[in-house]
């Protein structure tokens, strides 16, 4: 019988995996990681670390299914936390969620349960795994969950073919409410939990509180540039990768002040709250963060020129490949659908490889294109590689 050690988390989707697992005939053992202990910055009501892990346990004892605990929390600080902290300070946005997947849950966790005998580690992610032959070796295909509302693969656009090779997602062909039904018949307490929300393992946030830990606040304008700036504009040709990639650039001599903010460092691109300027006809949203000069600059209304762009660059040792054997070289081009945010719908993009990196380009113009982000690229419902948005 071969052993499968669940992440069980305390919420619904990992309940009704181990649950799976079980009926499937693998020998499951659930196990809870601990990653966090400072509560700073955490709203309150919002670290929900202790409940968790008695929902953890009352699943484990529902489903006669032994019980261990991992305390992860000096790898999540220093491999997530830290990054994060890092990654604001130059003015990026990071996403803590793909690297809790591929710094923990798929690296310590799977190493913590390889430790117990387990040949595969199991995770209640809405995405499926697929076994092909290339060049007369196993690959794995890791495909979108079953469920277009729940489809979590993004969150593991970083993933390697070693790890795939050990993981297993039990839910992925299901629906979410198909798990709450499993969950309601079975009786487990998880069934009616409310997802979880906020940072990986953290919880609901106040961001800039959060991150006054490590970063100090620093009092700064707030310059608002008007639509007809991009009028005057200059960009060269059109077919010019690099410029249809490129952000705007902003002089504060090319808006009017409006406002002061406590630090660049704490805005991202599109955030609407936190800015608190009013009388304006419609909201600010941020388009662009000086972080040298400490200057956030806004632009009014959803649909403001300062927050569209056709394209963004990828440096070329920031870019992944879940499947190697896609992988382009320098002068091809690949026609993919693509997103940079998780739940966003796929997008038809072309990826072109240079020899100063990748360069992805939409036939729509995307919103809020942040530098930190990942963008992550499908052939169909398979993801086959992402990469570090550069700016």
């Amino acid at each position: 019988m071969e052993r499968v050690v669940v992440g069980l988390s305390g919420g619904v989707d990992s309940s009704v995996a181990a649950y799976l697992l079980k009926q499937q005939g693998y020998e499951v053992i659930g196990m809870f990681m601990k990653n966090w202990h400072d509560t700073t910055g955490v709203l309150k009501g919002d670290c929900p670390f202790d409940d968790d892990k008695q929902f953890a346990e009352m699943v484990a004892r529902k489903l006669d299914i032994p019980f261990e605990f991992v305390d992860l929390s000096d790898q999540y600080r220093q491999r997530v936390v830290d990054y994060m902290f890092d990654e604001y300070s130059k003015g990026r946005t990071p996403n803590p969620d793909v690297l809790c997947n591929r710094e923990i849950k798929f690296d310590a966790f799977m190493e913590a349960a390889l430790k117990l005998g387990a040949k595969y580690v199991a995770t209640g992610h809405y995405c499926q795994k697929e076994t092909i032959t290339v060049n007369s070796q196993p690959m794995y295909r890791l495909l979108a969950g079953a469920d277009p509302n729940k489809d979590q693969s993004y969150f593991l656009c970083q993933l390697n073919q070693q790890q795939l090779s050990k993981a297993l997602f039990p839910i992925g062909h299901l629906h979410k409410p198909e798990v709450r039904i499993i969950a309601s018949e079975l009786g487990l307490a998880t069934a009616e939990r409310k997802d979880s929300q906020g940072i990986c393992f953290v919880g609901k946030v106040d961001l800039p509180i959060f991150l006054q830990q490590k970063l100090k606040a620093k009092k700064g304008k707030i310059v608002e540039i008007p639509s007809q700036f991009y009028e005057q504009y200059q960009r060269p040709q059109a077919d010019d990768l690099k410029t249809i990639s490129a952000p705007y650039k902003y002089k504060f001599s090319d808006g009017i002040v409006v406002g002061e903010h406590q630090g660049a460092h704490f805005f991202t691109i599109g955030q609407r709250k936190g800015l608190n300027v009013g009388g304006k006809a419609e909201p600010l949203f941020v388009i662009a963060t000086d972080i040298e000069k400490n200057i956030v600059y806004v632009g009014m209304g959803k649909k403001h020129p300062g927050l569209y762009r056709s394209g963004l660059y990828m440096k070329p040792n920031e870019v992944h490949w879940i499947r190697p054997d896609l992988a382009i070289r320098i002068g091809e081009k690949l026609q993919v659908k693509a997103r940079i945010r998780y739940r966003q719908p796929l997008q038809d993009a072309i990826l072109h490889r240079t020899e100063s990196g990748y360069y992805l380009t939409f036939e729509t113009p995307q919103r809020g294109i942040t530098a930190g982000q990942f963008a992550a690229w499908y052939i169909e419902d398979e993801l086959i590689g992402s990469g570090v948005i550069a700016e």
